[in-house]
């Protein structure tokens, strides 16, 4: 094999190389990115898509890519339209069976609790879904986080359960009774502006005597009042 063979093959292998890792680069930055939710309602959900298994890095467990990843590496589907996605969160993930945290994501891209477009239907969406999973209904939280202590860009709804002794420390200041779930969002934004909060979260919680509790905080709102992690 003569000097100029050699430099040749050399190239192409380089060239190759070169190629692998910066395939390998960019599914590592999404992975650790806060984009992962969005990739997952984007990429991980149609598991007929060309180069499914390939293209989703954290493939559905229904589908036959998923043989082999752990849990945390993986999209449990609750349930999907074409509007909203539930999947179960990544902290259900050794949990005992009863534990129950899902995330409600829309399908397309919304960054969070700031963004101007959020949907008012995800929370009737959301709540439907929950009472499929939590039967107490007054256990029921959704939560919203500020967007200084979320981690990912895409608004999610956590469905979780109530801390035992939630309710009685909501703040009556930051606390309001609404009959409908579609005003939620506007609620919200009025109390938070009461409370001179420039980022909030949101949760929402069972009235005892019908309607729905919206509570605002300036930190993190899953931590302070729900049942976030298992023990």
């Amino acid at each position: 094999m003569n000097s100029f063979t050699s430099c040749h093959i050399r190239s192409i292998l380089l060239f190759f190389f070169l190629i692998l890792v910066a395939l390998f680069s960019a599914g590592a930055h999404v992975a650790e990115s806060r984009d992962m939710l969005l990739h997952i309602v984007r990429d991980c959900i149609d598991v007929t898509a060309p180069e499914y298994c390939t293209t989703c890095l954290q493939p559905r467990v229904d589908s036959p890519c998923a043989v082999g990843h752990e849990c945390k590496k993986t999209t449990e589907v609750w349930e999907e339209t074409a509007e909203y996605v539930v999947v179960r969160d990544r902290k259900m993930c050794g949990c005992a069976q009863d534990f129950v945290h899902g995330l409600a994501i829309p399908r397309r891209r919304v960054l969070g609790i700031e963004d101007p477009w959020k949907p008012d239907g995800i929370w009737g969406y959301t709540w439907a879904e929950a009472k499929k999973r939590i039967k107490e209904e007054n256990s029921i939280a959704l939560a919203v986080n500020p967007s200084g202590t979320r981690s990912q860009d895409q608004l999610h709804i956590h469905i979780v359960r109530l801390q035992n002794d939630a309710r009685g420390r909501f703040p009556a200041a930051r606390l309001a009774r609404i009959t409908s779930l579609e005003g939620v969002w506007s609620v919200a934004a009025q109390k938070a502006a009461e409370a001179h909060f420039d980022d909030y979260g949101v949760l929402v919680a069972k009235h005892p005597d019908g309607g729905f509790l919206v509570v605002v905080e300036d930190s993190s709102i899953e931590k302070m009042y729900t049942q976030w992690k298992c023990q």
